[in-house]
């Protein structure tokens, strides 16, 4: 049983990571047009790692590099989160 629950993780862990870059892929372009409600759904990890960047004066390579990094781990924490939960709900459902 743990070695289900560690494959299971990691899909969920792979499975967040590429839906939290590409939700932060289509909400940043469409930052400007979406309402801020709808964007935080979509991918809060772009708000959280505007909210969380400090205005240090680094370099812009630096700056965007901790900007994305920040973005996608909390994208990928989200994404993980909402896959986990359904997957509970799912296999409970099933146990009923």
């Amino acid at each position: 049983m743990p070695q289900h629950r560690l494959i299971r993780n990691l899909l969920f862990g792979g499975l967040g990571l590429i839906a939290g870059f590409l939700a932060l892929a289509v909400a940043v372009p469409l930052e400007a047009e979406m309402p801020v409600p709808l964007l935080v759904l979509l991918s809060p990890g772009l708000k959280i790692a505007e909210l969380i960047m400090p205005d240090t004066h680094g370099s812009l390579a630096w700056t965007f590099g901790w900007f994305l990094r920040i973005a996608i781990v909390s994208n990928a924490a989200f994404y993980y989160a909402i896959f986990a939960l359904l997957a509970h709900l799912l296999a409970r459902r099933r146990t009923n």
